[in-house]
């Protein structure tokens, strides 16, 4: 499939009608119905299913929808560079990272960053954990921020900061009077817990082990933020980074340190196959920076 093709196939899946897709590409619906008629005649397989008049991706399709993310975003990064050129500007920079620094760490060195480049354009995205490792080893991002790592071969790393995950909860709960909050006292409670297979999930899970206490939540979350959001709401307490309770103000959460200690290290990632730039060298100051305020 060329280029084209995988747009209008993008676009018939977003929009489910091939009229909506042919009004978002400018083409006329005959035009998408030939080319998605062509496209499954070069595949060799259905890439939709029709029912009254929508048009329902199938498995295969979904695939290559997943698959071609990396190329438009590519593909995207081209076409601002081409933009950054025609319209003589002085720099551009990359960087994706996980919610807890995208949402802490990244913005005040963002801010003092451009403070004094007003035409630097910068590109900035958040993922999940996976999405940092494929944006820096596809170059999709020339920087990555990610909380914990593991060895990937062709990326170069840097720790940011060190800290502990830490207790939230309402500052009207039982236990938001005492000091330490540990494994034990949780046992029992109404309790968020993070998603089982996750890195800061898992390392939650051996802290309750480590502590010899059951590990029973009553609401299993993605993302610690969403964690902070129902802790703050009376559905339970939770263990998080240290880093997602300082974001809106802390939602007036009360944040105790959890026993057993359970480590969280934020890195910044980039290539190993390419120098990093004058500006990601300079951006990487400002967070460095950043990270010594946290503590």
């Amino acid at each position: 499939m060329n280029l084209r093709q995988l747009e209008i196939l993008r676009a018939v899946i977003r929009h489910r009608t091939t009229v909506a897709a042919a009004d978002e590409l400018a083409l006329s619906q005959p035009a998408v119905s030939n080319a998605l008629k062509s496209m499954e005649a070069q595949a060799g397989f259905a890439l939709f299913e029709r029912v009254n008049n929508r048009l329902f991706p199938t498995a295969e399709a979904m695939a290559l929808y997943k698959e071609s993310e990396a190329i438009f975003a590519l593909h995207a990064k081209l076409e601002s560079r081409v933009r950054d050129l025609r319209e003589n500007r002085s720099g551009h920079l990359s960087i994706v990272a996980t919610p807890p620094l995208a949402y802490s760490i990244i913005p005040s060195a963002l801010s003092a960053f451009l403070r004094s480049r007003s035409e630097t354009r910068v590109f900035f995205d958040v993922r999940r954990y996976e999405g940092i490792i494929e944006g820096v080893l596809s170059h999709v991002a020339e920087l990555g921020f990610a909380l914990g790592l593991t060895h990937h071969p062709g990326i170069a790393h840097e720790v940011v900061h060190t800290g502990e995950m830490v207790c939230v909860l309402p500052p009207t709960h039982p236990l938001a009077a005492q000091p330490i909050v540990s494994a034990a006292d949780l046992v029992g409670l109404p309790f968020i817990g993070l998603e089982r297979g996750t890195r800061l999930g898992e390392a939650v899970r051996e802290s309750f082990a480590r502590a010899g206490a059951p590990f029973q939540s009553t609401v299993e979350v993605r993302y610690c933020n969403t964690a902070c959001v129902l802790a703050a709401a009376g559905v339970g307490v939770a263990v998080v980074d240290p880093f997602s309770p300082r974001q809106n103000g802390g939602n007036g959460l009360v944040v105790r340190p959890f026993a057993p200690a359970t480590q969280a290290v934020a890195y910044m990632l980039w290539s190993e196959a390419e120098p990093l730039s004058r500006l990601a060298k300079a951006f990487l100051s400002e967070v460095r920076q950043a990270s010594c305020l946290l503590n």
